[in-house]
């Protein structure tokens, strides 16, 4: 029977992906985990972990005989910046702890989510493609990248199965934002609902691959589920949804709201988004796994905007 563990499903992927899991597998099949307790927690079993503590680690996935894990806890690029000895402690014992669980055979299964913050100014900027030059410039983007080596070697070096994705920005309604530099697109459509002017930390004609949350959850799962033998790439796979610029998506909500205005303050976030792609070849993935996207930008603004609640 599969008895999944996802750590860090209190942020804005973990929230929506343990529903989904829950509805697919069983609610009692699915064990939320996070550094501490939510305030509202939906049923199902819970466990406060700290993901860099491997022995709570050992002891969880033990006592509910887990044998998949979805492994989301991170510190995000804009937050990262802030502590970055911090971030880089987290999101990589997290890893490994995890990692040496499927080496031990404890396990037999691993997510772990990379992101276009691998990618960095050097890297071709239009239809990034699957391999290409990697220079990240940011605490996260380090991570990640060190991260996809570290899949890779386990699966080839100890059979681990490990399965990865490199998110673009996510947008959900669902959950907030947790300090990412796309976290824009996101919080635009609160200041629409709420009649506020929109001042945004990103240039207008800044590109980004975005994504509606609900793609990316079926991304996760499906990915997850397809046979090991068409699971080709074991560092991380390019995965695309759509692409935008502030303008863009600016214009999509005046569309809904006439009188929204709008004011541009570019921050120290301009200069991560200048080092990432503004738009993602995720060919391999469609090929491999079979992967399309479902949403476009009209579509993402509609459901945002209806859904969001102020």
């Amino acid at each position: 029977m599969k008895k999944i563990l996802v750590v860090g499903s209190s942020g804005q992927i973990g929230t929506e992906l343990v529903l989904e899991l829950r509805n697919r597998f069983g609610t009692q099949n699915v064990v939320a985990s996070d550094i501490r307790k939510p305030e509202s927690l939906p049923e199902g079993p819970f466990e406060e972990l700290d993901i860099m503590n491997a022995e709570v680690l050992s002891a969880v996935v033990s006592k509910h005989g887990i044998n998949e894990v979805y492994l989301l806890a991170a510190l995000l690029s804009a937050t990262a910046e802030k502590n970055p000895e911090f971030a880089w402690k987290l999101n990589m014992e997290g890893l490994f702890n995890v990692l040496n669980l499927a080496k031990d055979k404890v396990i037999k299964k691993v997510f772990w989510p990379s992101s276009i913050a691998v990618f960095g100014p050097t890297t071709p900027r239009v239809n990034t493609p699957q391999f290409t030059v990697m220079e990240p410039s940011t605490v996260y983007g380090i991570s990640k990248l060190a991260g996809e080596r570290w899949c890779e070697y386990y699966a080839k070096q100890y059979g681990v199965d490990v399965r990865s994705i490199r998110y673009p920005g996510l947008i959900s309604y669902t959950s907030l934002p947790g300090g990412g530099t796309t976290d824009y697109a996101v919080d635009i459509f609160y200041s629409a609902k709420k009649k506020e002017k929109f001042s945004c930390f990103l240039k207008e004609d800044t590109p980004l691959p975005m994504m509606y949350m609900e793609d990316a959850i079926r991304a996760t799962i499906d990915i997850m589920e397809a046979p090991e033998e068409q699971i080709k790439i074991k560092s991380s796979y390019n995965l695309a949804g759509i692409s935008f610029t502030p303008e863009e998506i600016y214009n999509e909500v005046r569309k809904l709201s006439p009188d929204f205005e709008i004011e541009y303050k570019p921050d120290f976030r301009q200069a991560i988004a200048d080092s990432w792609p503004g738009s993602i070849d995720d060919s391999r993935a469609q090929e491999d796994w079979g992967w399309k996207s479902r949403y476009n930008l009209s579509d993402l603004a509609q459901i945002m905007f209806n859904n969001v609640q102020v």
